[in-house]
């Protein structure tokens, strides 16, 4: 059995926000998390390498871009949007 997006990506933010994945909610935010920048940024990046995919995300200014980090949910369904992308 294959592993969903949404499985993967709640591994890596876990692994980054050293929770375990039970632990996370989709409608927790970056900050309910405890991620600061570095943390996230470093989650951006596993998500590129797992997926091969280019987040659109500027670090030094989050805002700057369309890619939603407002929830653990919305990041999985920005990921999942890229992948689809990214496949067809």
């Amino acid at each position: 059995m294959s592993v969903s997006v949404k499985d993967k990506v709640l591994i890596i933010i876990a692994e980054q926000a050293m929770l375990e994945t039970s632990e996370i909610k989709l409608n927790m935010s970056v900050e309910d998390l405890g991620l600061d920048s570095l943390g996230l940024v470093e989650a951006i990046f596993s998500i590129e390498e797992t997926f091969s995919v280019n987040v659109p995300f500027n670090a030094n200014d989050p805002t700057a871009s369309d890619f939603d980090i407002s929830s653990v949910g919305a990041i999985i369904k920005a990921i999942d949007k890229l992948v689809m992308e990214k496949s067809n």
